[in-house]
């Protein structure tokens, strides 16, 4: 039976860690703060915004909101990222996504100051993050480094696979996974005889966006998984990628959904709002 690794846990001794610098820095006159900027009024973004602001609240940072009307322009939208970028007194820049389909989401990204791209999707952000010389790092790949942390495993020569490539989750995890020292391979939907190579992981990372797509005969005796899934079963409950109840009776350590990767990502979000402004200010 693997250890269940609690998010939630590990997402409040991160965050005390961060309200504690945050006092510092205050006690400097510097108080971090974070844009957040909303388009629409899609339901899941609006409770991925309140979270936001609550842990911007928990660790003592400034949270500023921009809600914006659904019929916003990417003009307007990028004119209102313009006047964020030159406000000294703003850190943390995020666009929350999905924005609507007539705006130009590459745009908008890019737009943000890379100093102050809290959620690491400017190109300049990634390409330091690539030669591993970046002080803003995705959050939730950064979020399972740190379970990692906690939990006291060091990927050191271990051999770690992720399945998913996408900029946000698959590819930089391979790239901060490499920089601890893991052999990393990547699998995706064009990859042949992937249980066969999933088989060899000793850290088994699920980014796939399929429910219980990881099946027990998948896995290792003894790994390490990682669940990045947020989907819905056949009976609409809330799962993983991974069909935790099999693959938890193999792995040594798994993390649950929900409870697991989803509360360290805003935990690392926090992070990077101090991360930027600490960067900002010469610190």
């Amino acid at each position: 039976m693997a250890k269940i690794i609690d998010g939630k846990a590990i997402r409040e001794f991160n965050l005390d860690k961060i309200q504690e610098q945050v006092e510092q820095l205050k006690a400097q006159g510097i108080l971090p703060t974070l844009a957040v900027i909303i388009v629409g009024s899609d339901p899941a973004s609006r409770i991925y915004v309140n979270n936001k602001k609550a842990a911007c609240e928990r660790t003592g940072m400034k949270s500023l909101e921009f809600a914006l009307d659904e019929e916003t322009t990417t003009e307007e939208l990028l004119e209102l990222i313009d006047r964020l970028n030159a406000d000294k007194s703003v850190n943390g820049i995020l666009c929350q996504l999905p924005v609507p389909k007539h705006i130009d989401k590459n745009k908008v990204l890019e737009r943000i100051l890379p100093e102050k791209d809290v959620d690491c999707f400017h190109p300049e952000n990634v390409g330091k993050l690539c030669i591993g010389n970046g002080g803003l790092v995705p959050c939730t790949p950064m979020g399972m480094v740190k379970m990692l942390e906690y939990e006291g495993v060091d990927p050191t020569g271990k051999h770690c696979v992720i399945i998913g490539r996408s900029d946000i989750v698959g590819k930089p995890m391979a790239m901060l996974m490499l920089a601890r020292n893991a052999t990393v391979t990547v699998c995706h939907s064009k990859t042949v005889n992937l249980a066969k190579i999933t088989k060899q992981a000793d850290i088994l990372v699920a980014a796939v966006g399929i429910a219980k797509f990881v099946k027990a005969d998948m896995v290792k005796d003894g790994a390490i998984v990682l669940d990045v899934g947020m989907d819905r079963d056949e009976n609409g409950k809330l799962c993983g990628d991974v069909d935790y109840d099999a693959v938890k009776e193999k792995a040594s350590m798994i993390t649950p959904v929900p409870g697991g990767v989803g509360p360290m990502t805003i935990a690392m979000l926090m992070r990077n709002t101090l991360t930027a402004a600490k960067i900002q200010n010469d610190l």
